[in-house]
């Protein structure tokens, strides 16, 4: 695996393998850690680099990283859990249950109550695509002022955006509601009841949504892509459910183990059979489940979800059949050399046509024509940043992790971290790129240009 990364696009007519420690170096990371599962066990586990240079502490397979949004596929196994129990009614208004809050319905909601389900598969039609944390010295909020957007929260009001029910639409804030509701029903505070009743139960000892952290000598430190480390290593996030997990590749690799075998009716440590395959199964459309993303790879099947805090990046992946996953983390910013050290993986152990690879024809553009691209893109609620970097462009989303932009043709792009997507410019009638079309999954998006920053062209 060390010395077989592939990319998910290959550009170009010539490609050579990627070694990890080389890409570390090439992506600014300084730890990583891995766990493969095959036959359902954790076939190996290693890290990689430091877990915080400064203090010389390597990434071991204990070094605990932040689980980001995949915290949300352990909190629906949580919140699931009291649906099986009998204790909260997975298609029943959310306020029946809530405490000390209620969530304020209006006319964008158009008379419909957001369900328990509409939560976990982010169909509630929510505000709130998700969360920056706080640095350490920060006052830390309640969930209720988090909800209402309240100072000394960081984030606007969590709101409906759309009425349930009608699609997909990612809301770390509809999380963070099934959080005060798990606290509600149970009387308990959130860090012990996730304890007790998801991670010991699925032997995750090494695992802990309590913010801040406590035993702070197995924790790694984010880093940003200039080397420099997060000011007080990493931030904090009270929105546990939807990014407060501290955990590792091993026993994130335990749930997924689990997850398997309750879906087949072997194991019920947390959810029995009936229940796993409910949240299993596609619910506003065929891509995602309840707290986990649905794929399907050379026509199997497979669960995941990634994530990303500050300066931590992640993802696990898990097949339906035959028991064999992957976990992936890293306390940087780019998620490539993630997806390289994943389609390593599943070639070196033979996935049935596991990694696919894009090839895209390269071409390289005048310095006058990349000029035209640099500005600002509207992106639903984000905006895409096309920025000089070097002597190429790069392009970021809300000004953060830039990617590298590759040319196949004059008007036409794609990134390497991204191998589904395309971006073509489309031009007013004086010529001038006015908008980008997205193409990803067979859908099309128009991203119109909002401005035209100073940026100087590269090279100039």
């Amino acid at each position: 695996m060390e010395n077989s990364l592939f990319p998910p696009v290959i550009y170009g007519d010539s490609f050579t393998y990627n070694n990890l420690e080389k890409r570390m170096k090439e992506t600014h990371i300084k730890g990583l850690s891995v766990a493969v599962i095959i036959n359902y066990k954790v076939e190996w586990a290693k890290g990689y680099g430091w877990a915080d240079e400064g203090e010389k502490r390597k990434v071991t397979p204990e070094t605990r990283f932040q689980a980001a949004s995949i915290s949300k596929s352990l909190n629906s196994m949580g919140v699931l859990k009291l649906v099986q129990q009998g204790k909260l009614d997975p298609e029943a208004d959310i306020n029946n249950y809530l405490k000390g809050w209620k969530f304020p319905y209006d006319s964008v909601s158009k008379g419909k109550k957001i369900n328990t389900y509409n939560l976990l598969s982010h169909s509630a039609g929510l505000t709130i695509h998700g969360f920056p944390g706080y640095n350490r010295k920060d006052s830390i909020p309640t969930i209720p002022e988090i909800l209402d957007g309240k100072r000394p929260a960081n984030t606007e009001a969590v709101r409906s955006d759309m009425p349930p029910g009608v699609k997909f639409d990612y809301s770390g804030g509809g999380t963070t509601i099934s959080q005060l509701m798990v606290t509600s029903i149970t009387g308990r505070d959130y860090t012990s009841y996730m304890k007790d009743e998801v991670l010991l139960p699925l032997g995750m000892l090494n695992s802990s949504y309590q913010q801040p952290p406590g035993d702070t000598n197995w924790l790694a430190t984010g880093y940003y892509r200039d080397d420099k480390p997060v000011d007080g290593k990493y931030h904090i996030y009270p929105e546990q459910a939807a990014a407060g997990l501290w955990t590792t590749p091993t026993d994130l690799c335990k749930y997924i183990i689990e997850c398997q075998l309750a879906y087949e009716g072997k194991s019920s440590k947390v959810l029995n059979r009936e229940m796993m395959q409910k949240r299993l199964s596609f619910y506003v459309d065929s891509t995602i489940g309840l707290g986990v993303f649905l794929q399907t790879r050379g026509g199997l099947k497979y669960f995941n979800h990634n994530g990303g805090n500050e300066a931590f990046l992640c993802t696990y992946l898990g097949s339906f059949k035959d028991g064999n996953g992957v976990v992936v983390m890293i306390n940087g910013e780019d998620f490539s050399i993630i997806n390289e050290v994943v389609n390593s993986v599943g070639t070196v152990y033979g996935w049935k046509d596991f990694y696919t690879p894009n090839k895209k024809k390269l071409i390289n553009l005048p310095k006058d024509s990349m000029s035209q691209f640099i500005g600002d893109f509207i992106l639903d609620k984000d905006t895409l940043n096309v920025v000089a970097c070097g002597s190429g462009l790069c392009i970021e989303q809300n000004h953060a992790n830039p990617y590298k932009m590759y040319f196949s043709e004059p008007d036409k792009f794609s990134v390497m971290e991204v191998g589904n997507a395309d971006f073509i410019a489309i031009r007013d009638a004086s010529g001038k790129i006015e908008a980008l079309e997205l193409l990803q999954n067979g859908r099309k998006m128009r991203l119109p240009k909002i401005k035209d920053p100073a940026n100087k062209a590269p090279g100039k």
